[in-house]
């Protein structure tokens, strides 16, 4: 198990990069978390949802995700509660109060998730959350100690040197844990070090005389892993996305995200982030967006709170003005739906207000509902703008010169998690979907027309700006930037629009994120001593 000092000092990278050292090692291993407070999440092949930090260690570790891996996921609302999902349903909307006195219930349901796991693999890499020595919130633990105690299984604890006191925060964190706890840490990681690790020597020396406890390893800080953080928390430093690129001038593209209060799934712009033509940036409201050649409203938990946050830090008028101007503005998911005419909220699923303009960029109106759905889904985008298509070798030609466009498509794939459906008034569908699997909700897509059950639906909307070439577009996929050939099309068009030369597809061109964080481990953490720990050799 893999504990933390705090929040954000690594216990994610360092459970990803073991479970892909496992997997290296032939081991069948799965993540587990217990329970999760995220706002990125993922919805499995068979329509459960889950948090995102145990979907990319599943990948780290070969292996297809799974509710089990995150039995309980917790997605603050803004408003002193969360929405509490169990085995990927959602079962209701409860303060802090409410949800303690469940906790029994809870944990004796992340305990047969983590068996199922267990009869199922041959290692388990458990996550811990926040630091198990808030001795505020022990009592209703499911998350730390509790599970480590319930599974037996050995703890190694992650602190963050670069923060500065890593030293003290570790010590003070074994000095509030009762005896049987202590007793199960088997080692102490230091996460994100910098410089020769000569200098640290005195340090590692006296925390092992003092604690009682191996350092088993100390990772090296790497500013882009190219692994998913788990959270926004991992924004806060920066306000920029882990992999962004820096440069000006010529050639890059500059990429502005509106980092909303309760934002979800941003990592969805992770692909974008890494791109060598992106600069991206993760822009709060109130905060100018410019220079920027695209716009992007990403996700919600709370779409009616964050389109209020909105209008009155100014940010939804500068967008308009962007867009007026001849901007490319993109929505999705919740921002889609802030990007039509109205919201409403007729069951008070989000707000009280009942309804809300939305920007009016968008020719949709969208009702929400208590019932979600939940997709994985895979299909094609259907761009209709005059030279989208060009280099891509999709489709065949229609028009000549600067009116050719191509009329044919290509694949992407990703997943849907929204709350209501959306009606088109105007504009264009552009993408067409499939469902995979079953789902929570049943809504029946956003075109008119398609019928509930039809195995294809038509997602999005699309309008071309008045002046500038520009477009508005809108959709629910998440994921809709991780299949390369429709991405580097995308960022082509942006750069067509500036008078740039396109940049050739990448496709097949990345190494594996997770075999570099697994040698980055192999490296520097005492890989046979946390085997020996877990009884492997």
């Amino acid at each position: 198990m893999i504990q933390g000092t705090g929040s954000n000092v690594g216990k994610s990278v360092v459970a990803t990069a073991l479970c892909r050292v496992l997997a290296q090692d032939g081991y069948i291993t799965a993540p587990f978390k217990s329970q999760n407070m995220a706002l990125n999440s993922f919805v499995t092949k068979e329509g459960g949802e889950m948090g995102r930090a145990q979907v990319v260690q599943a990948l780290a570790a070969r292996i297809e995700p799974h509710v089990d891996m995150n039995p309980i996921l917790l997605k603050p609302t803004g408003d002193m509660k969360s929405q509490v999902i169990v085995s990927g349903k959602p079962i209701g909307t409860m303060r802090w109060s409410e949800y303690r006195q469940l906790r029994d219930k809870l944990f004796a349901e992340s305990l047969a998730a983590y068996s199922r796991l267990a009869r199922r693999c041959q290692a388990i890499v458990i996550e811990g959350a926040g630091s198990p020595a808030e001795v505020n919130l022990k009592e209703g633990d499911i998350v730390n100690m509790r599970i480590a105690l319930a599974t037996g299984a050995p703890v190694f604890l992650v602190t963050d040197i670069d923060r500065g006191g890593a030293l003290a925060w570790v010590i003070g964190t074994l000095e509030l844990l009762p005896p049987e706890e202590r007793a199960l840490v088997r080692g102490i990681i230091i996460n994100k070090f910098r410089g020769d690790k000569a200098y640290l020597q005195p340090g590692l020396d006296f925390l092992e005389k003092r604690t009682g406890i191996p350092v088993v390893g100390v990772m090296p800080y790497v500013k882009d892993l190219g692994v998913a953080a788990e959270d926004s928390v991992a924004l806060e430093d920066t306000g920029t996305s882990s992999a962004e690129n820096s440069g000006e001038g010529r050639g890059v593209l500059h990429i502005a995200v509106i980092r909303l209060p309760l934002i979800s799934n941003f990592t969805d712009f992770d692909a974008l982030a890494g791109e060598r033509d992106v600069s991206l940036r993760f822009v709060p409201p109130g905060a100018p967006l410019r220079p920027a050649d695209c716009v992007i409203i990403p996700g919600s938990k709370n779409t009616l709170h964050d389109l209020d946050h909105l209008w009155s830090s100014g940010t939804a008028a500068e967008i308009q003005s962007f867009a007026a101007q001849g901007g490319c503005v993109l929505g999705i998911c919740g921002g889609y739906q802030m990007l039509g005419l109205e919201l409403n909220d007729p069951e008070g699923v989000e707000s009280s207000a009942g309804r809300m303009a939305g920007l009016g960029l968008l020719p949709v109106r969208t009702t929400l509902a208590a019932e979600k759905t939940t997709y994985q889904v895979s299909g094609s985008a259907d761009w209709p703008i005059a030279g989208f298509w060009s280099d891509t070798g999709a489709g065949e030609t229609t028009g000549t010169g600067r009116n050719s466009f191509r009329t044919s498509s290509l694949p992407i794939r990703g997943y849907e998690i929204h709350c209501g459906h959306t009606v088109l008034l105007g504009g264009n569908p552009w993408i067409t979907l499939e469902r995979h699997g079953t789902a929570s909700g049943k809504d029946p897509g956003i075109a008119p027309g398609i019928a509930s059950g039809a195995a294809l639906l038509r997602d999005g909307c699309l309008v071309s700006t008045p002046v500038g070439n520009g477009f508005i577009a809108g959709t629910y996929v998440h994921g809709l930037f991780d299949e390369p050939p429709f991405r580097r099309a995308f960022l082509n068009h942006l750069r067509r629009r500036k008078g740039w030369e396109p940049y050739e597809s990448e496709n097949g061109q990345e190494t594996d994120a997770f075999d570099r964080l697994a040698e980055l481990a192999r490296k520097n953490l005492d890989i046979p001593a946390i085997y020996q720990a877990m009884n492997l050799i």
